[in-house]
């Protein structure tokens, strides 16, 4: 993975980026439809969040969300594994689908929900436990291991590929909380990871970091994207120029739009992306 100077052209106060190195239209274009969102409203209590929101979020794919604080991105992000499900006086309408299946049907566990569709949080949040017992818990909750040495090749496998097993191996019954904040990071994205999931999302999991702590965890991500799909919540339009396919620009609970990332930043078709990307607002 590049650096930011390398990968972005940035003027000063904001302005216009040009990502390079990502796939042609033609190129993206042929990842399928993931998840897909139609019509969906989100309300709190009487405020309404998210108005009439369409999205189509690709599989194999980084999806970035951006747009100013307050504008809707993360409330849309926990829309995705239903999230918002514990929040009081939360209302979602409209349907989002994981594939075939409508996940705010009746018959849908947000528990088994949640092992399909991952979250990465802003705030590294290990588990007050061992390294091991970080990412051995949800596997065990959802009885994927018979035996010991089953629950040890999960661990390991997904301590590999957060790229985190080299780090901890020996030190896999210390508790995940001495790690670095880094660390700690792909240790909550290796629990992620445990449980085989469909998709994972990251609510902004790099804005507690240091940068060589986020670049890291931004090669990951260029990584994982191989094998899962992606949805990521940024307040860095670097980032989301670094890391992503695809970005959704959102303003005042509006998706204003959605394209390849190097079109929304070299050539955005709604002038409100463009005030955004060049600093006007935001």
């Amino acid at each position: 993975m590049k650096t930011a100077q390398a990968e972005s052209q940035t003027a000063t106060n904001g302005a216009t980026m040009t990502p390079v190195e990502k796939a042609s239209p033609q190129a993206a274009e042929t990842h399928p439809v993931k998840m897909t969102a139609r019509k969906v409203n989100v309300f709190y209590g009487a405020k309404q969040a998210l108005f009439d929101v369409d999205l189509e979020i690709r599989d194999n794919a980084v999806t970035a969300l951006i747009g100013p604080s307050g504008c809707g991105k993360s409330t849309f992000l926990r829309c995705l594994n239903r999230m918002n499900d514990v929040i009081d006086n939360c209302r979602v309408s409209g349907e989002i689908r994981l594939g075939d299946t409508n996940i705010y049907g009746a018959h849908i566990d947000p528990v088994l929900l949640r092992a399909r569709v991952g979250m990465v949080f802003q705030k590294p949040n290990p588990f007050p436990k061992s390294i091991y017992e970080n990412i051995a818990y949800g596997p065990r909750i959802h009885g994927m291991a018979e035996r010991r040495a089953q629950m040890d090749e999960i661990v390991e496998t997904s301590l590999r590929k957060a790229a985190l097993w080299d780090e901890v191996k020996d030190r896999l019954q210390e508790p995940g909380t001495g790690l670095s904040g880094g660390q700690q990071q792909r240790l909550c994205i290796a629990r992620a990871i445990a449980v085989n999931p469909e998709v994972i999302l990251m609510d902004e999991p790099c804005s507690a970091l240091d940068p060589i702590a986020t670049a890291r965890v931004e090669e990951l991500i260029d990584e994982l994207r191989e094998n899962y799909t992606i949805v990521i919540v940024t307040h860095s339009m670097q980032q989301a120029a670094r890391v992503s396919q695809r970005t959704a620009f959102f303003h005042l609970g509006n998706l204003v739009e959605e394209d390849e990332t190097d079109q929304i930043f070299t050539n955005p078709r709604d002038k409100r992306t463009q005030d955004y990307i060049t600093g006007r607002f935001g």
